[in-house]
């Protein structure tokens, strides 16, 4: 799976994290999809290195989607314990 595929999935990476965890981010959508990126990645990286589970070539792989959506809820809730909830 190349860059964009990366970049895809953590856009919807970012959107299923934000499901799963409602409320108001500082950052609103471009924040929170960025973030959604950087989680996909960091999500990947963690699993290949330390679970020892590589990640396949194949986009709808559930172990992928997965690490990715897990790395952007932890992205996101570190995000909101830093910045806070400064859209009030």
């Amino acid at each position: 799976m190349g860059i964009i595929g990366w970049i895809i999935l953590g856009l919807l990476a970012g959107g299923i994290a934000k499901v799963l965890l409602p409320g108001r981010d500082p950052g609103g959508l471009i924040g929170t999809t960025l973030i959604g990126v950087a989680g996909a990645f960091i999500g990947g990286w963690l699993s290949a290195k330390f679970l020892d589970h590589p990640i396949q070539n194949q986009f709808f792989d559930l172990a992928t989607w997965g690490s990715a959506v897990a790395g952007s809820l932890v992205l996101l809730i570190g995000y909101r314990i830093l910045f806070g909830n400064s859209r009030d």
